[in-house]
C-alpha cells in the first residue's frame, strides 16, 4: 500500500514530503488530522530503518505536530505514535509514524495496567540495554532500500 503510493500508484493526500519521507493523511483516521509519517526507503520496522531517517521521521512529525495545532482543525493535544512489530499493534508493516490531534471526550483510548519493577529489576534491564546498545552492530540498522517491485506491502 505505502510502496504503492511512493511509485504514484496510488492516491494519496500529501500534506508533506521531501527526500526522505512522505506524509499522507491516514485513510482509516483516528481523528481529522491524522497524518502518517512514511519514509522513502521500505524499511518493515525500526529495526530496518536507519537512523538518520528514523531522526528525520520524528523532526518532521515534530513540525506536523506544530501545524496540527495552528491548522483549524480541533486540537486540544496531540498523540505521536510508532507501532514496531506485530505485538506492538502493528499492522501495516512498512514503518510509519502517526501524528494525530486529541481533544477532550474522543475515542482514542489506550488501555494500559502498568507492572511494578523493583530498582533491582530496572538496573538488571538497563544493564541489558546499555550492553545491547554498547555490543558491536548495537543499535545500527540494517537499512532495506526501497524497490517497488518487491516491495511487500504493494
Amino acid at each position: 500500500m505505502f510502496c504503492d503510493i511512493m511509485a504514484g500508484r496510488a492516491e494519496a493526500s500529501v500534506p508533506y514530503q521531501d527526500d526522505l519521507v512522505m506524509a499522507i493523511m491516514d485513510i482509516n483516521p483516528v481523528a481529522p488530522g491524522d497524518t502518517l509519517i512514511i519514509p522513502r526507503i521500505h524499511a518493515v520496522g525500526l529495526e530496518d530503518l536507519d537512523e538518520a531517517t528514523g531522526i528525520h521521521m520524528w523532526r518532521i512529525g515534530h513540525r506536523l505536530a506544530r501545524a496540527l495545532r495552528r491548522s483549524g482543525l480541533r486540537c486540544e493535544g496531540v498523540n505521536v505514535f510508532l507501532a514496531d512489530g506485530e505485538a506492538a499493534f502493528q499492522q501495516v508493516f512498512h514503518v510509519h509514524l502517526h501524528v494525530f490531534p486529541r481533544h477532550e471526550g474522543d475515542a482514542f483510548r489506550l488501555d494500559v495496567t502498568p507492572i511494578a519493577r523493583g530498582r533491582r529489576l530496572l538496573d538488571h534491564d538497563a544493564s541489558l540495554l546499555r550492553d545491547a546498545i554498547n555490543s558491536p552492530g548495537g543499535p545500527e540498522a540494517r537499512t532495506v532500500r526501497h524497490d517497488v517491485a518487491a516491495c511487500p506491502d504493494a
